[in-house]
């Protein structure tokens, strides 16, 4: 029996993938899969950690406890960063990943700098407004605009999930998880002997160029998903169940 682990992307939720498995469900039947919450997401958060690579690490013990050693990793954003991180430390648990809107890390320096400064400022936005008072500002970056045409119902229920938050928890993965705080993970790839699948919406410039410098360097497949922007899981699930259902089939 195949096995996938799915990690979403920052204020998403185990349920951001529901449309994506019921597709995959109908290609490929009795796929298990292991989707956790990442630090500082859900209505119980994990509050404790104060690495980015402390996560990495207690999402590579949970694997191996649910006994998905061997399972093909897939990660959105956040999440793509955090299975990059898997794979720098773990790629033994895994036989291949496909890695979505992935950013692999920053050398350091004054870029470092300015994006930890980021990540607080909208850490203070989430204390002082509440979890609805930052959703609103968040949403309303570039980054997202191409989730307008999106039918109202899927957007409801992507409302619905972010819903489950809270601010000090969401605040907390910012301060952690956050590109700044995330290791430089440039060389990753490059060193890793898994197949490696990356995915960027065609319509997420900026995710697709980091994807296409990715690959340049690596050799890693990367594959444009038509018509979408950077929430892939979200905009485009069948797509992703067809990508996912090739990646299992290739298994060994």
């Amino acid at each position: 029996m195949t096995s996938l682990v799915l990690l979403h992307g920052f204020t998403g939720a185990p349920a951001s993938f529901d449309e994506l498995l019921r597709s995959l469900s109908s290609r490929r039947p009795g796929v298990r899969v292991l989707s956790p919450w990442l630090l500082g997401h859900g209505a119980t958060p994990e509050l404790g950690l104060q690495r980015f690579e402390a996560e990495v690490d207690r999402l590579a013990a949970l694997i191996r406890a649910e006994r998905f050693s061997g399972a093909h990793l897939c990660g959105y954003s956040l999440g793509a960063r955090v299975a990059l991180g898997l794979l720098a430390r773990h790629a033994h648990l895994f036989e291949g990943a496909t890695l979505i809107g992935v950013n692999p890390g920053l050398p350091g320096g004054a870029e470092r700098a300015a994006r930890v400064g980021s990540d607080e400022r909208w850490a203070e936005l989430l204390l002082r407004a509440g979890l609805h008072g930052f959703l609103q500002a968040w949403q309303a970056q570039p980054l997202f605009a191409s989730q307008a045409r999106l039918p109202a119902a899927r957007l409801a229920r992507q409302q619905e999930t972010r819903a489950l938050h809270g601010a000090r928890g969401l605040a907390q993965a910012l301060r952690v998880l956050g590109l700044g705080q995330m290791p430089d993970y440039r060389g990753v790839l490059s060193a890793c002997r898994l197949r490696v699948r990356l995915l960027a919406g065609e319509l997420d410039q900026k995710f697709l160029e980091i994807a296409r410098q990715m690959q340049a360097v690596s050799g890693a497949a990367l594959e444009l998903v038509p018509a979408a922007g950077h929430n892939v899981p979200l905009e485009a699930p069948e797509f992703l169940a067809g990508v996912l259902t090739r990646a299992l089939e290739a298994a060994p």
